[in-house]
């Protein structure tokens, strides 16, 4: 694979180098031109070379680079798909109304995670960390009229969340979002009675930090941490890591979607048990999800689904086409919808 890469980013090379000598002229300005031109392409290829072997990102590179990526795709979904930006609850298994799914899966986790089951399960105060458009913070607000705050890494996504609250009617006392960091959020110890994490977890570069941070904002005592994201299946007993064929897929949706390495539900399970977190439970929602794949897949050959993915540059390009490969991770049991759910320690 290597040797194939190497052959194809070798003739790029030459053909690009060829084509910039006609650019050489004796004036300052265009050698200098030339040189910007070189270091533009070279740029391009290590980009082209990366993405193709699979390459691992920085954690800096991750940062800018989801940023970058849910700017770019976060207006396309929403036209598509509506303001909530996740998978749908699919009970019973033939359901069409796609978006009421997505509306239902926030309340079925809810459901799940024992909150809202008295008043004293009620959060009167809840941080989204990942937020997306806010589409899950809007509703929870309504739901329980708590005082919710948003964070995401893109600036498209913590706007457009704003303009839907004020949209929608939601004042920014009660509703707001903002562009912050999930691995350092902007808020004081002990402030959430509910910490809600809804597929953003597998973005996060550093999952113990990630975990430290979830259960520092919450609440001692009562605060709830509800963490729904995409993980790898738990490790066998006997096996210390996945497969290599299994590793190849994961890395090939992780340059796609901007993602490091994957864990599992038993890891952050370990984790949270490490921090002091109480009454975790966990399951695999992996089944009731299912659906939506070929929903999104279906959905996305309509001319206007077409129109606006030509429209939204390679990355968005990219991670449609992921799209297939992560399917194909989840029919070989490899990917898992994860639920985990606790408390936060008393102090």
């Amino acid at each position: 694979m290597t040797s194939r890469v190497g052959a194809v980013v070798g003739v790029l090379l030459l053909v690009t180098l060829s084509s910039a000598a006609a650019f050489v002229a004796p004036r300052t300005n265009a050698f200098r031109n030339r040189v910007q031109l070189h270091m533009g392409v070279g740029t391009a290829l290590k980009r082209v070379k990366d993405s193709v072997l699979s390459k691992e990102r920085s954690r800096e590179d991750l940062k800018i680079g989801i940023a970058g990526f849910y700017d770019r795709s976060s207006k396309l979904w929403e036209d598509v798909w509506g303001e909530h930006m996740h998978h749908g609850y699919y009970v019973p298994v033939d359901r069409t109304d796609h978006q009421q799914a997505q509306v239902d899966l926030i309340d079925e986790v809810l459901k799940w995670s024992h909150v809202g089951e008295d008043d004293a399960t009620k959060p009167k105060t809840v941080v989204d960390v990942g937020c997306g458009i806010g589409g899950s913070s809007r509703h929870m607000a309504r739901k329980y009229g708590s005082k919710t705050r948003g964070i995401t890494l893109s600036p498209y996504q913590a706007g457009r969340g704003n303009e839907l609250a004020k949209e929608q009617g939601l004042s920014p006392d009660l509703v707001s979002f903002q562009v912050a960091d999930a691995l350092d959020m902007p808020f004081d110890s002990n402030s959430f009675d509910l910490v809600w994490s809804l597929e953003s977890g597998e973005h996060m570069p550093d999952k113990p930090t990630f975990v430290q941070e979830l259960l520092r904002v919450a609440v001692p005592g009562t605060g709830r941490i509800i963490l729904v994201t995409w993980c790898h299946r738990d490790l066998k007993e006997g096996e210390t890591c996945l497969t290599r064929k299994e590793e190849k897929l994961l890395a090939k949706i992780n340059r796609a979607y901007y993602l490091p390495k994957w864990c599992s539900v038993n890891d952050y399970v370990e984790l949270l048990e490490k921090n002091g977190a109480e009454n975790i439970e966990r399951d695999d929602w992996s089944h009731i999800i299912a659906p939506f794949w070929k929903a999104v897949i279906r959905s996305s050959l309509n001319f206007k689904s077409v129109l606006g993915l030509l429209k939204s540059g390679f990355s968005t390009q990219r991670g449609a086409y992921a799209m297939f490969l992560m399917l194909r991770g989840f029919n070989k049991g490899l990917i898992k919808f994860g639920l985990i759910t606790c408390t936060k320690k008393a102090e």
